[in-house]
C-alpha cells in the first residue's frame, strides 16, 4: 500500500485493531482513548466503551481531555456513579479489557504512572493510578499502548502503581478472581506479548520499516523476540482517514472553532 503514515498513526491503527465487535472495554484516556474510537468508528462499532467517570456505551464525536469531559456524557447511553461502574460493571466482572497508557512499564507489565526516581525524593510526579490499578485487576484483560523509548520502558519500573505480573512474573499466580492480566502491549515500533511460562514481555511483530535493532535500541532491557515474529500489517487508506478527521476534529474542537 503506497498511502504514508507515520509511527504514531501505525500505533494507533495497530491498537485498534486489537478491539473486536461486541466486547466491552474500560477506556484510559490519551492513546487508548484515541485507538479505542477509532476501532468504533471502523471495524467495530458494535464495540461498547466505558469511561471512569461512569459513562456507558459512550460514542463522543470527539477524543475527550478528561474523563470529566462532558463530550463523554452526552454521547453516552447512560451515565452511572462512579462507585456503581467500579463496584458492579468493573469488579463484578462485566469489562472484557481495560485499555491503559503508562508513564513506565517494565519487563513484567508492571506499570508506573505514581513518580520517576526515589519514592521519599523523587525527580518527577506524576497524576497518580487513578482507576488503572482497579480495571488491571478485574478487567478480563489489559491492553497497553504507548511510545517506545527508553524513558518508558524500563528494566524495572520506579514504582509499581499498576501490577502486570509483579517484580518477579508471579504477581498474579494463586489470587483468585484476578483478570489475566496485561495480554499484549502495543507501541510504535512493534507489538509485545507476555511469555506464557516467565511474563516477560516478548517482541511477537514488527511494525514495517522497523529492525529489531531498532527496538532493542528503544528497550530499557535485553528485549526477546519471538521465533516466528512477524510483520504488523500497514494501516488501510479507510483507517487513516477517519483517525485524521478524529483528530482534526478533535483539534478544532478543543481550539474552540466547531
Amino acid at each position: 500500500m503506497s498511502t504514508e503514515y507515520t509511527s504514531s498513526e501505525m500505533m494507533t491503527v495497530t491498537a485498534a485493531r486489537a478491539l473486536e465487535n461486541g466486547m466491552t472495554c474500560f477506556v484510559g484516556i490519551g492513546l487508548p482513548s484515541e485507538a479505542a474510537n477509532l476501532a468504533r468508528l471502523t471495524h467495530a462499532p458494535g464495540v461498547v466503551l466505558i469511561y471512569e467517570s461512569g459513562t456507558l456505551q459512550t460514542r463522543p464525536d470527539v477524543l475527550p481531555l478528561s474523563i470529566g469531559d462532558g463530550e463523554l456524557c452526552e454521547s453516552a447511553l447512560t451515565t452511572v456513579s462512579v462507585p456503581e461502574m467500579f463496584r458492579y460493571w468493573l469488579q463484578g466482572g462485566h469489562v472484557d479489557v481495560g485499555f491503559l497508557g503508562t508513564a513506565q512499564i517494565d519487563r513484567y507489565c508492571n506499570l508506573n504512572t505514581t513518580l520517576i526516581g526515589d519514592y521519599h525524593d523523587p525527580k518527577v510526579r506524576l497524576p497518580g493510578g487513578g482507576g488503572a490499578p482497579e480495571i488491571a485487576t478485574n478487567a478480563g484483560e489489559v491492553f497497553i499502548t504507548l511510545k517506545h523509548s527508553k524513558r518508558t520502558f524500563v528494566k524495572d519500573v520506579d514504582f509499581v502503581t499498576t501490577l502486570g505480573f509483579g517484580r518477579d512474573g508471579k504477581g498474579r499466580d494463586g489470587v483468585p478472581n484476578i483478570g489475566r492480566g496485561p495480554t499484549r502491549v502495543i507501541t510504535d515500533l512493534c507489538v509485545m506479548k507476555p511469555d506464557p511460562e516467565t511474563r516477560e514481555l516478548v517482541v511477537v511483530s514488527l511494525h514495517p520499516g522497523v529492525t529489531r535493532e531498532d527496538v532493542r535500541d528503544a528497550t530499557g532491557w535485553e528485549i526477546r523476540f519471538a521465533e516466528a515474529l512477524e510483520s504488523t500489517p500497514e494501516p488501510s487508506a479507510r483507517e487513516l482517514a477517519v483517525l485524521r478527521e478524529l483528530k482534526e476534529k478533535t483539534n478544532r474542537k478543543h481550539a474552540g472553532d466547531a
